[in-house]
């Protein structure tokens, strides 16, 4: 894989957007380790490794979540990883990313529920569009961890 193009400079305005997007949604979702383990999830489904990458970097500078990262895509199979917020909410993502299949099931709707309100379930729903946005822009333009020089 190489980078077609730099998206930050090919069009200032789309990026403008996202970042926007990107601003809503983050400050949104006041808690920063659901939040990365949104993006994470959403990132393996997407197969965005530019993403993952990041995300996965990210989380560790929250703590030491190595194991969540390792076995976040077998979340549901691994007890007590992750907490049952945390599983509805990976579960959530899951839906949402591959909508087609289903969607949001009443199931899994009244178990979010039980954690958050209206509105916050309409932010998770922000924070899970804004990445799969994310990994769109990134797997179209060819991005790919390290590919403008940091890795």
């Amino acid at each position: 894989m190489s980078l077609r193009f730099n998206h930050m400079k090919a069009n200032a305005g789309a990026y403008q957007a996202m970042k926007t997007l990107e601003g809503f949604a983050s400050g949104h979702v006041p808690d920063k380790v659901l939040y990365e383990l949104i993006k994470i999830r959403v990132s393996q489904i997407n197969g965005c490794s530019f993403c993952l990458d990041m995300h996965a970097k990210d989380l560790l500078k929250l703590g030491d979540y190595r194991d969540q990262i390792l076995l976040i895509a077998l979340w549901h199979e691994v007890p007590g990883l992750f907490t049952e917020k945390e599983c509805a909410v990976l579960e959530l993502a899951e839906a949402v990313t591959l909508i087609h299949k289903g969607g949001v099931s009443d199931d899994l709707y009244a178990r979010i529920r039980v954690h958050f309100s209206e509105e916050e379930y309409m932010n998770l729903i922000m924070a899970i569009n804004t990445i799969n946005n994310w990994n769109r822009i990134a797997i179209s333009t060819g991005m790919y961890p390290g590919c403008f020089g940091a890795h």
